[in-house]
Parts: structure tokens; sequence; C-alpha cells
């Protein structure tokens, strides 16, 4: 499917409308309806944050594998929105820790990000995250170049493990949410393995080819 510049540009403005309601439901449930954040607000807070840091970098990565399947090769034109998405929630997040474990208190919040496990990984994922974010402007893809731009930018296949890894090791009880985040990201993974040793095949057979065709 074919679509026109401005049917991506209103697409392009439904989905950043959309990706900001989460933000917005949690805004307004702090400010005016706290009976939506549930018992402990905290918690509540910090988990959704969470969840859509996870869910947006699935969606980025799941751009390119339907673009290959569907044809749809303007569905690029929405992954860096997002990423930077993915971004901004992952600093949600790590702020919600921030303020309402550890009250900003900056001793207590390196101890758990090197005691605790779970927080390590976490705080690598968006650690990692910055770089991406920070060079995601055109002009940054013309200052690094194509290829080490794309490099740097292949940070994403470390980062979405980890985020899965940290949500994983930071449920006590019920994995069905972290065990179908990793799963998708399974099948997501394992796609792009498998393109890339076709690709590797293709490459291989074509001097064979060429050189059958002038015998």
């Amino acid at each position: 499917m074919r679509a026109s510049e401005r049917l991506i540009a209103a697409l392009k403005a439904l989905v950043f409308v959309l990706a900001l309601v989460p933000l917005a439901t949690l805004a307004a449930g702090a400010l005016f309806f706290p009976e939506w954040l549930g018992a402990n607000p905290a918690e509540y807070i910090t988990r959704k944050t969470g969840n859509w840091t996870l869910r947006f970098l699935l969606a980025t990565l799941a751009v390119t594998p339907l673009r290959k399947l569907t044809g749809w090769n303007w569905l690029l034109k929405f992954r860096r929105m997002l990423g930077l998405y993915a971004f901004c929630y992952g600093v949600v997040h790590f702020s919600s820790f921030v303020t309402f474990d550890h009250v900003f208190v900056v001793a207590e919040i390196l101890k758990d990000i090197v005691k605790r496990p779970f927080i390590t990984v976490g705080f690598t994922a968006l650690v990692l995250m910055i770089p991406l974010a920070a060079t995601s402007t055109n002009a940054m893809v013309r200052r690094l170049g194509a290829k080490r731009w794309l490099a740097l930018h292949r940070l994403v296949y470390a980062i979405a493990p980890l985020g899965v890894l940290h949500f994983w090791w930071m449920v006590k009880r019920d994995i069905t949410q972290p065990a179908i985040f990793a799963a998708i990201l399974a099948v997501l993974l394992c796609w792009r393995i498998a393109a890339k040793l076709r690709a590797a095949r293709r490459v291989e057979a074509a001097p064979r080819a060429a050189q059958q065709s002038h015998a």
C-alpha cells in the first residue's frame, strides 16, 4: 500500500497524540483523579511507565519486519518517533523511581543501582538509550555518517533485552506480563537473525550464479 504525504502526516500526528495518552492519564490521575492510580499511586506510575517503555521499544523493533512483510515502506517514518517515546517513558519511569522511592537522595539511588540487579540492568538500558535519542535527528545522521549511525543504533538490540530482563527480575510472583514481552522480543529478534542469514546466503550465491551464467 502506498500512502500520500498528507496521509502519512495525519497518521504521524495521530500516533503522536495517542502515544501521549498514557502519560496524560497518569498526570490527570496524579493531579485530579487519585482513584485512577489505585491504593499505591507511586508503584502504579512506576509500573505503567515501565510497561509503556517496553511497548514502545518493541514497537520500534517491529517496524522493519512489518515493512518487509507488508511492503509498506512508509512505516519507517514512524520508527524514530516510537523510539523517542520509548526514551521519554523510560526517563519518566526512572524519574518516578528517583522521586517516589528515594526522594532524590543520590547516595541511596546509587546504592540501589549497584546492589539490586534488576535496577542495574534497567539503569544500563536507559543509559544506552541516551546516545540513540541524542542522535535521532537528520543532522546527526549526516554528521555521523550512515554507517556509524546505523552501528550506534544497533544498541537497541541490547537495550530491549535488558529492558525485558529488568521487568522479569522485578516481578516477584506473576511473570505473565514479562513473559509476553520476552516472547514478542524473541520473535522479533529471531526474524531479524533469519533475515540476516537469508541476505548472507544471497550474497554468497550471487558470485556462483554469475560464474554459471558465463560458463
